[in-house]
């Protein structure tokens, strides 16, 4: 897979997406509306502290996954 102008393919939860070549996993989050205070982060299988996501460039492949943190009783 290569990056076609200026874009890559990612895939984020098991569906393929078009993102900016440019783009962070912090900047993603955002896109998608997602509130990080209750969102936990893998990228190719390893979990990422929050503190990551706004330096980590995601690369052609990637594989994301949101997780929500739901709490309750």
């Amino acid at each position: 897979m290569e990056t076609v102008h200026g874009r890559l393919t990612i895939f984020v939860n098991g569906r393929a997406r078009q993102v900016s070549a440019a783009s962070t996993l912090g900047e993603l989050a955002v896109d998608f509306g997602l509130d990080a205070r209750c969102l936990l982060v893998e990228l190719n299988c390893q979990t990422l502290l929050r503190e990551e996501w706004p330096g980590r460039t995601l690369q052609h492949g990637d594989r994301v996954e949101f997780i929500r943190v739901v709490a309750g009783g």
